[in-house]
Parts: C-alpha cells; structure tokens; sequence
C-alpha cells in the first residue's frame, strides 16, 4: 500500500469532523467505494480530489498531504 500515510490522515481528519464515509462521500459525489479505498491506501488520489476533501473536511491541502517530517507526499 503505497499512500498508507495519506490514507491515515483522511480517515483521521474524517472522524475527527464527525463525517461518516457515506456523508463525505455525497458531499464530494463520489462513491463509498472510492472514499473507502482511497482511506485503504490502495487508491491513488488525484489532487483535484484530495482538493476537495481538504475543503470538504475544513483542512488546509499542505495539512493533508504533509508527510512526518513536514513536506508534502510525493508518491
């Protein structure tokens, strides 16, 4: 699973909001599914969707996508 890390923070942040998967995933007119694997890690996301997200979850894109040691994702 290669955006282990990445697929951490959504769910973390998700919960936090107090989103279920089924709310985000209406509010960004994905599917559960999508949602679900991108939160797997075994989904790669597009940065248009991780835009989204953020805004979705009142996130700042640099907060979701930071990796450990304070840069962005790259894989």
């Amino acid at each position: 699973m290669e955006y282990d890390q990445l697929a951490q923070r959504v769910r973390a942040f998700r919960k936090l909001k107090g989103f279920t998967q089924q709310e985000l995933a209406k509010r960004l007119e994905v599917s559960v599914a999508v949602l679900g694997s991108l939160e797997r890690g075994t989904r790669k996301p597009e940065a248009q969707l991780l835009a989204q997200i953020a805004d979705a979850l009142g996130v700042d894109y640099g907060e979701l996508t930071a990796d450990d040691n304070g840069g962005l994702q790259t894989k």
